[in-house]
């Protein structure tokens, strides 16, 4: 019997699929209004899951749901990127990034979120390295990283976006395998190049006056306010901060490409 045919018939598998087909898919192309008064244009060939559906999918995958976060990604979800608007103000783009120290403290955060993990009877998770060094873009208001993670399922890769906006920032989390970070970010891009926060939202309409966060650079790339949180005593707000930051995909996902691809195929025909 073909390894496909095989694959297709485990019952594990198939339970698995019929989680993922019950979520409520919503298939580009549109236009989707998301928080912080932003917008998305979902393209062809990807799919979107609001906040509700998000969750569901991110239990599905032993990652914790944080309840403010959407996904888009290509239909046959070799990557998932989830987009979080935080509103905690303005934040300086002025700061200077220390990413051995930086990367330290997240392997720290990881190590203490993965209590909640096992908890859960989940595998733990680590932080390998930087898979890119935190760097900030001064044009387009966007800082970025990559971070490399092990499981007891193998490797994955987190590459994070923040949008810099008037009144908070826009974290955006590509959820992919290492190997193909660079195709990935391509396709991220263009998803990007679709999202902006409306007029008079934006990073350069700020006013004195308007609120503006209590942290710089460096602490977006630990969680912002719950970074803040840690000089005031509170590392439990931190540690639970990673254990619902990082986003693992299943190895079954990667497997199961080519029925991920019929079932939105089907949804396709189903809408004409």
């Amino acid at each position: 019997m073909p390894a496909q045919q095989q694959r297709a018939e485990d019952p594990a598998e198939q339970a698995y699929m019929r989680q993922i087909a019950a979520l409520d898919w919503v298939k580009g192309p549109t236009t989707v209004q998301l928080a912080g008064n932003s917008e998305l244009v979902v393209p062809e060939g990807f799919v979107f899951l609001d906040k509700k559906n998000t969750d569901k999918f991110l239990e599905i995958n032993h990652n914790l749901a944080g309840g403010t976060e959407v996904l888009v990604a290509p239909a046959n979800l070799h990557w998932t990127a989830y987009l979080s608007f935080a509103d905690e103000g303005y934040v300086k783009d002025d700061e200077k990034i220390d990413a051995p120290k930086l990367l330290k403290t997240l392997q720290e955060g990881t190590e203490q979120a993965n209590q909640e993990r096992k908890r859960r009877g989940w595998g733990e998770m680590h932080v390998v390295d930087w898979a890119l060094p935190p760097a900030y873009n001064t044009a387009n208001k966007r800082l970025e990283w990559a971070t490399l993670l092990e499981s007891e399922g193998g490797r994955n890769v987190n590459f994070s976006t923040k949008v810099l906006g008037r009144r908070g920032h826009t974290s955006v989390v590509l959820a992919g395998d290492p190997a193909e970070l660079t195709a990935a970010r391509q396709e991220l891009e263009k998803v990007l190049a679709g999202y902006s926060f409306k007029q008079g939202e934006k990073y350069a309409d700020w006013v004195p006056g308007d609120k503006v966060a209590e942290y710089g650079l460096a602490a977006l790339v630990l969680g912002g306010a719950a970074a803040i949180a840690t000089k005031k005593g509170f590392w439990a707000i931190l540690a639970t901060f990673f254990a619902a930051a990082w986003k693992f995909v299943l190895a079954g996902v990667v497997a199961l490409g080519a029925g991920i691809r019929r079932f939105f195929g089907k949804k396709a025909d189903d809408s004409r």
